[in-house]
């Protein structure tokens, strides 16, 4: 196989990006929409920072469908800030939230939210390795302070079909699948996103909240670890992390032009292309239940360890690069993030298929 110089970037996050954004940010480095300032030294409270902001916020309730009813903020932190900041925000000493674990990050959600109240483990596939999805619980209480779950999980290679309606106030975790399909965001009382998969680079945490959410607040809390007081200063409570939103917003709108419909059906064709390689390649296999596969991270085996390893060094010459699993699973990982092309997918299901005809 011929390595064409251009490299195939299959990681899980910080994820490959298109390479006209990173033109774009490039440029903006240099010299910001002709002002003569890099876009690294813009003041953070400034006219230039302030449009970047207001379009990416107008851009995100655009693309997920959602009205004046939500709140949009750019964050610090990740998603492990996240995951402590709901509960300290929603979650009562006395009360109870409810937890869907389905993966390694749900049940860290989980471990901080015992921090600051009692949590109700509503289903878990813990004891299956998180090899597929548990089952949705026929019964949610209305009366749980808030059900958290994660729409897609990584390390595993499982992913929930929709977004459900649920009586108490829904929080997901869509770090990984946000943008990559239709979804129906507004069963959501508030959704996040680490940006460094499918939005843009490492460094920046979207949170859109519904205004309602906002008044369930019950600690008093430290500006910084308040909800209400980052929506009350738009997103520049202190100094927000400039460069990552500014490349979040030209992330943005080059989905918009592709459009959410194109983007979730190359993303179908994507996974579809190379599980089917994976079942039909006897080097290969998956353990992930059909039903539950995930589209954006494709979690695959070789068949023993020796050709493991000699798959990985194939990779690399083919410049095929960072496929390998978590480092908890071992394996490997595919991570098909929308700026992960087609064509990029037909190549390492080619290199695949040449692997296996000089390694039989």
């Amino acid at each position: 196989m011929i390595y064409s110089g251009k490299l195939i970037n299959l990681n899980a996050g910080p994820a490959a990006l298109p390479d006209q954004v990173l033109q774009q940010a490039a440029e903006a480095v240099l010299n910001f929409e002709h002002t003569g300032m890099s876009v690294l030294s813009i003041p953070h409270r400034g006219v230039h920072f302030n449009k970047i902001l207001e379009e990416s916020k107008a851009l995100v309730k655009e693309l997920c469908w959602l009205d004046d009813d939500y709140e949009v903020l750019w964050m610090h932190g990740g998603g492990r800030l996240q995951f402590a900041m709901i509960p300290m925000n929603f979650l009562g000493e006395h009360g109870t939230a409810g937890y869907i674990d389905s993966g390694n990050w749900s049940a860290d959600a989980i471990r901080h939210a015992s921090f600051y109240g009692n949590v109700e483990v509503l289903t878990s596939t813990k004891k299956h390795g998180y090899q597929l999805l548990p089952e949705w619980p026929e019964h949610i209480s209305a009366d749980l302070a808030y059900v958290h779950m994660t729409s897609n999980n990584t390390i595993y290679g499982t992913q929930w079909d929709e977004i459900p309606r649920v009586d108490a106030p829904l929080i997901v975790d869509m770090s990984s699948d946000i943008f990559s399909r239709a979804m129906n965001y507004t069963n959501c009382s508030l959704f996040y996103a680490v940006a460094q998969k499918n939005i843009g680079p490492a460094g920046a945490t979207l949170v859109v909240v519904r205004k309602d959410m906002l008044q369930r607040i019950q600690r008093n809390l430290p500006p910084m670890l308040n909800y209400n007081e980052h929506v009350a200063e738009k997103s520049v409570l202190n100094t927000p992390p400039v460069f990552p939103i500014y490349v979040s917003l030209l992330m943005l709108r080059w989905i918009k032009s592709r459009g959410i419909a194109a983007i979730e059906e190359e993303n179908r064709r994507k996974a579809a292309l190379l599980y089917d390689e994976i079942d039909r390649n006897p080097l290969f296999s998956t353990s992930v239940k059909k039903e539950d596969r995930s589209m954006m991270n494709i979690c695959f085996r070789a068949v023993d360890e020796r050709t493991g390893e000699m798959f990985n060094d194939f990779c690399t010459e083919t410049g095929i690069v960072n496929i390998k699993g978590h480092r908890s699973t071992g394996g490997f990982r595919a991570s098909l993030y929308n700026a992960v092309s087609l064509e990029d997918v037909k190549y390492v299901v080619a290199a695949m298929q040449e692997f296996e005809t000089t390694n039989k």
